[in-house]
């Protein structure tokens, strides 16, 4: 899906998971507007507290605008919730997300 296409799930549910989601990481893989993909990911996280995924490119976010504090945050809690069993799968996102915190130490 394109940009418009998921502004426009977020314009008509505002707090529906997989609009804010595919909002915040689209931004994110098109390296656009970094402050606006964290605050699509950051609703993304608080609707699906275990989507490792969510946590995963909020941290990834976080970390390319300096923000390496909470980066480590939110990237700990994605890999708790991973390797807890208590997310429906993103184990194999944890390699790469402990990647990325130990770049942030």
């Amino acid at each position: 899906m394109d940009l418009d296409a998921f502004r426009t799930m977020v314009a008509k549910v505002p707090n529906g998971f997989l609009g804010r989601y595919g909002l915040g990481n689209k931004l994110l893989q098109e390296g656009r507007n970094l402050e606006e993909a964290v605050e699509h990911l950051l609703v993304a996280v608080s609707l699906d507290p275990v989507h490792v995924a969510s946590h995963f490119a909020l941290g990834r976010a976080l970390a390319k605008l300096g923000r390496k504090d909470e980066a480590s945050q939110v990237l700990t809690a994605g890999i708790d919730a991973a390797v807890s069993g208590r997310s429906n799968g993103g184990v194999d996102l944890v390699p790469e997300m402990r990647v990325l915190l130990h770049a942030l130490r």
